[in-house]
């Protein structure tokens, strides 16, 4: 876990159109981060009209269904959500290197940031701590898409 996060200033994202995509595997996680997420974008002023939530089956068809939104809406800011838990084959690590390659590519194709909320753990005691503890990591994530989304409309208007 970064022991290093950014301070990121306080954004008025009133005009902002955002979309959330969020797996359903490791669901009691992947809401806790969903909740986290949606309590900081409402709270720092993304009009609920301007919200867009997905769910897809797993974090592996997160990508794809980012790409989707940002093809059928127009966002300021797509945040990904999913929680991956090490087994006992290496197929987390998979899942989540293939979500996280595929949501960068869906960024720069769809000229959208795409924030990777991709919370990779070695246990279920870390998912726990990571999503549900005392670290708001839902709110970290939507904080970035913020910023991202600020950056976009800066550098493009």
């Amino acid at each position: 876990m970064s022991l290093d996060a950014p301070v990121l200033p306080t954004i008025d994202a009133t005009p902002f159109r955002v979309g959330v995509v969020a797996a359903c595997f490791n669901s009691r996680w992947v809401d806790a981060l969903l909740l986290q997420a949606r309590h900081h974008l409402l709270a720092s002023g993304v009009q609920p009209e301007n919200l867009v939530v997905e769910r897809v089956p797993g974090s592996g068809e997160l990508p794809f269904a980012a790409q989707l939104l940002c093809a059928r809406h127009p966002l300021d800011v797509c945040l990904a959500l999913g929680v991956v838990i090490r087994g006992d084959t290496i197929h987390y690590q998979l899942v989540a290197e293939a979500a996280q390659q595929g949501l960068v590519r869906v960024g720069l194709d769809a000229k959208v940031p795409v924030i990777c909320g991709l919370v990779v753990a070695g246990n279920v005691a870390e998912a726990e701590a990571r999503c549900v503890g005392e670290i708001d990591r839902g709110a970290e994530f939507a904080g970035a898409a913020l910023a991202m989304a600020a950056l976009k409309r800066a550098l493009t208007s």
